[in-house]
């Protein structure tokens, strides 16, 4: 079953369960999908669907943090759940020691010496990662932190 079959047969789960937070992220989901599919010439296969549902955590979480930072918990946790559902239909995410190991990997292997070649190592590392949910953002300022020294 495809993702976007998968997500289809849960809004249905999710509207007889009458889950309304659950419902609201599907159709989220469904929306950015259907979306994706207008801009593309032929359907959204499972890799598509994976980087619009990872353009759409990343967006939670980045709205879960301004929240936090202007003071409204509420809105924050709201947007947290919606991550945590939308996390469901993704591959695991990589662990810290497995970022880590990627991170060192990768700057022995492109010789890295200074933030000027962030660009190459970020590349590697996301190749060597590839296939798990990746934060971006964290590897970014591991590789920062270990250029840096």
């Amino acid at each position: 079953m495809t993702i976007v079959d998968q997500i289809n047969a849960d809004i249905t789960e999710a509207m007889k369960a009458r889950q309304a937070e659950r419902l609201s992220a599907l159709r989220m989901v469904k929306t950015a999908l259907t979306v994706r599919k207008t801009e593309l010439p032929g359907d959204v296969d499972d890799a598509e669907a994976m980087r619009v549902l990872s353009t759409l955590l990343k967006q939670r979480r980045d709205a879960a943090e301004q929240y936090r930072a202007g003071g409204r918990g509420d809105l924050a946790l709201k947007e947290e759940n919606e991550a945590r559902i939308i996390q469901t239909y993704l591959p695991a995410a990589a662990s810290d020691d497995e970022m880590q190991q990627a991170v060192t990997a990768a700057i022995t292997e492109t010789g890295a010496l200074s933030m000027k070649d962030m660009g190459a190592v970020m590349k590697a590392v996301r190749q060597k990662l590839e296939g798990k949910t990746v934060d971006a953002k964290a590897i970014s300022d591991l590789v920062k932190v270990r250029l840096a020294k």
